[in-house]
């Protein structure tokens, strides 16, 4: 809330409550932005090889990394087609992986406080990995150094390991016989598993897992991955349900001592009473 609160009055946006200097060197900004951009970046490379082994051109490889940019979304596309899912099913199930960048931006347009003429070319940017690092920065200015850098690098990166993926690919040939088939959905969980923190978030994807695998013999290809989707808010009903029963059940005991304390004051008073 500290930091929420200074980076919202752009008068404090470098200084705490009590006036001290809370501003990041823009080296170690630049350094943690590098360090992510790098690390990720070159994940573009198994997107690349999937993409192509899924059957997808060359250019139409590059397309979805310059246009899309966003690699859930892209690896759930072309898993989805590589599977013989209908275009539209696959469509669907990558525009619903990335629509959490829409509310990413919610929380960037504040922080950034951008001007509107760049705004559209920044919203190419709002991923999960320049999310993290500009909301990690105490100050707008460190905000805007570590966004900048971390979605420059990562953008160039992606896009160029997206390139060479694709090229290895067509030079391969058939990918599966390498085993490089299972390289798109390795690189997916290596980057979810870090984002699992809470039970409720691990439930979420076990559920989401024995679904989407559990449906896939039965429903066309693409379209168990939807069904999974549905895996959060089942998950989220019955955590609330837990947690008011929960609450329901402390205050049910509580009360129940409540009256067995009542009830055994004037018991005694009663026994004794019958006894004078």
């Amino acid at each position: 809330m500290t930091e929420q609160r200074a980076l919202a009055d752009p008068a404090r946006e470098d200084r705490d409550p009590a006036g001290e200097d809370r501003e990041k060197p823009d080296g170690a900004v630049v350094r943690d932005a590098l360090g992510v951009g790098v690390a990720v970046g070159l994940s573009g490379f198994a997107f690349g090889v999937t993409s192509a082994g899924s059957g997808l051109s060359l250019l139409q490889t590059c397309a979805l990394s310059l246009l899309v940019f966003t690699g859930a979304s892209q690896f759930a596309l072309v898993g989805a087609l590589a599977a013989g899912g209908n275009p539209f099913t696959a469509a669907a199930g990558a525009f619903f992986l990335g629509i959490r960048n829409a509310f990413y931006g919610l929380r960037l347009s504040q922080l950034l406080a951008l001007p509107r003429a760049v705004r559209p070319f920044a919203a190419q940017w709002v991923i999960d990995e320049t999310t993290a690092v500009a909301l990690a920065q105490p100050t707008r200015r460190s905000v805007r150094i570590g966004f900048t850098v971390t979605g420059l690098c990562l953008y160039v990166l992606w896009n160029l390991t997206t390139l060479l993926g694709a090229v290895g690919a067509q030079a391969l040939g058939d990918t599966r016989a390498w085993g490089l088939d299972a390289a798109g959905p390795a690189v997916f969980l290596a980057l979810l598993a870090p984002m699992l923190r809470t039970a409720t978030e691990r439930a979420v994807a076990g559920a989401a897992m024995v679904l989407g695998l559990g449906l896939l013999p039965v429903l066309p290809a693409g379209v168990p991955v939807l069904a999974a989707a549905l895996a959060a808010p089942a998950v989220l009903f019955l955590e609330g349900r837990r947690t008011r029963r929960t609450g329901r059940g402390g205050s049910d005991a509580r009360t129940g001592q409540g009256v067995q304390d009542v009830r055994t004051g004037p018991g005694s008073g009663n026994t004794r009473g019958g006894e004078r």
